[in-house]
């Protein structure tokens, strides 16, 4: 099955994007220091915190996309080979 991005759900769009946006600034705060913009930036802690919500978003987004994949496999009972 071929998707374009038109036919993926808005659902996974709306849960991918912002995972994207988090694993991004997630893996910026691990390579660089932002303790001087904000105490809270300077430790590992908050890249940590952003890559493991990033992994639970974008796992959220993948649901709606294989339950889209089950219903577009799934066939009435009368057309089931027997």
């Amino acid at each position: 099955m071929n998707d374009t991005p038109a036919t993926i759900p808005l659902t996974a769009w709306l849960l991918g994007l912002p995972g994207l946006v988090c694993l991004v600034a997630g893996i910026v705060l691990l390579a660089f220091d932002f303790g001087t913009v904000h105490p809270l930036l300077g430790g590992t802690g908050a890249g940590l915190a952003l890559l493991v919500s990033a992994v639970a978003l974008l796992g959220s987004a993948a649901f709606p996309l294989v339950l889209r994949r089950l219903a577009a496999r799934d066939r009435p009972a009368d057309e089931r080979p027997q």
